[in-house]
């Protein structure tokens, strides 16, 4: 009887304001302002996303896909694995698949903390830094192209560095991104298993639950490129995926030519949009145009949800040069801007800080690098303990 309802216990969500991380106190900084704001003074596709979290949270019922985009700060990946933990303590069995990964080692770039990717054999790399790049570029940004019979490539799910609240992750189905005239095929246990092509990625049902994928490549002399993997599983739940690219800018999204067919085959419930830092690390900072370039991704998510949630996190405070970027400020405005004109969210990560010169306190706290652009892993984790809050005091809020 004990175990029975032990059992029960354990499939039940606590309450929302217990799931709530502690957050240290930091005399330099603004974080009891750390909130979901709404500029627009309304923000009804956000308010839609939150009752579709609480009634998953609350009885396990629905399916959720998050995506989080940006730069560096993303690509890392130690924000977004924070923000995953405390996801999917709200409740057990929230696993509804991993989502886009990507095997980074191939590329020769670092792969987000979440998991591990190895790879040998031959292979370059394209990505969404130069204008018009050569190779159609998806929702990772990234591509890896190889002619070499050798080529193949790991994804293990297992966190690096994992902790005793790190989720486990496993999946039925692979969608591998990609085309050329070799196509790839997975090996699991003893066997070596062919997918099914549609015109631009490549379908596998395995026979069992997996939690690593490993992949080579048949059909040469020829070549492949791949722009992504999704790894799903039948059971509904949360995923979120990140989609970060070290360096990216709002203009370098626009130029990833299949952005809107990934985000069709993903079809996400909230994208939360950390893109910036890189666009005001030039002298021609424009508002305007960052703003243009944003509506640009605006419309592309929305030609696929027309209802999907946008969550904006402004820049963190950041030094060029030595002082404080000087654009910041601006840019901050910017965001509020665009949260204005298409009734989002806005998470001011900014001001939370303590708005313009703040990254020093935070780099003498040990929260940032001595770039005072990036932060350390303990600062990642705060933020990533600092937005879940944020996001269980709107959803509370709903109710």
């Amino acid at each position: 009887m004990r175990k029975l309802l032990l059992a029960l216990l354990l499939l039940l969500p606590l309450s929302l304001a217990a799931q709530h991380r502690h957050i240290p106190y930091l005399g330099f900084a603004r974080l009891d302002r750390n909130r979901i704001q709404y500029p627009s003074g309304e923000s009804p596709d956000f308010d839609r996303f939150l009752r579709k979290m609480d009634t998953l949270v609350t009885f396990g019922q629905g399916d959720i896909r998050i995506l989080h985009i940006g730069g560096s700060h993303v690509q890392g990946g130690t924000w977004t694995q924070q923000l995953r933990r405390n996801l999917m303590s709200l409740r057990y069995g929230l696993d509804g698949g991993r989502g886009l990964v990507f095997p980074y080692n191939a590329a020769g770039t670092n792969t987000p903390m979440g998991y591990t990717t190895r790879a040998a054999g031959e292979w370059t790399m394209t990505r969404n830094l130069k204008p018009e790049p050569s190779i159609p570029l998806g929702l990772t940004g990234l591509s890896v192209s190889t002619s070499d019979s050798s080529a193949v490539f790991f994804v293990d799910l297992t966190e690096r560095e994992a902790r005793e609240a790190s989720p486990r992750f496993s999946f039925r189905t692979v969608d591998i991104f990609g085309h050329g005239s070799a196509y790839p095929v997975i090996y699991l246990d003893r066997d070596t298993l062919q997918g099914t092509f549609d015109g631009w990625k490549y379908h596998f049902d395995l026979p069992h639950y997996a939690e690593n994928l490993f992949v080579g490549f048949r059909g040469f002399p020829g070549e492949f490129t791949l722009t992504g993997i999704y790894l799903d599983r039948p059971a509904h739940g949360l995923t979120l995926s990140e989609c970060g690219v070290n360096g990216s800018s709002t203009r370098s999204w626009l130029d990833c030519r299949d952005l809107v067919r990934d985000l069709a085959f993903v079809r996400p419930d909230l994208v939360i949009l950390s893109i910036g830092i890189n666009d005001i690390q030039g002298t021609d900072f424009n508002p305007d145009r960052f703003i243009r370039n944003y509506e640009k991704i605006l419309s592309y998510i929305h030609a696929v949800n027309p209802h999907c949630a946008i969550l904006f996190t402004t820049n963190n405070d950041s030094y060029r040069n030595h002082v404080p970027n000087i654009h910041s400020e601006n840019c901050q405005l910017a965001f509020a801007r665009l949260a204005v004109l298409h009734k989002a969210a806005l998470w001011d990560l900014f001001d939370m800080m303590g708005g313009s010169g703040s990254a020093a306190d935070w780099e003498n706290a040990g929260l940032m690098k001595p770039d005072r652009i990036h932060f350390t892993a303990t600062g990642y984790d705060l933020l990533g303990n600092l937005l879940f809050n944020a996001l269980m005091d709107a959803m509370k809020k709903t109710r």
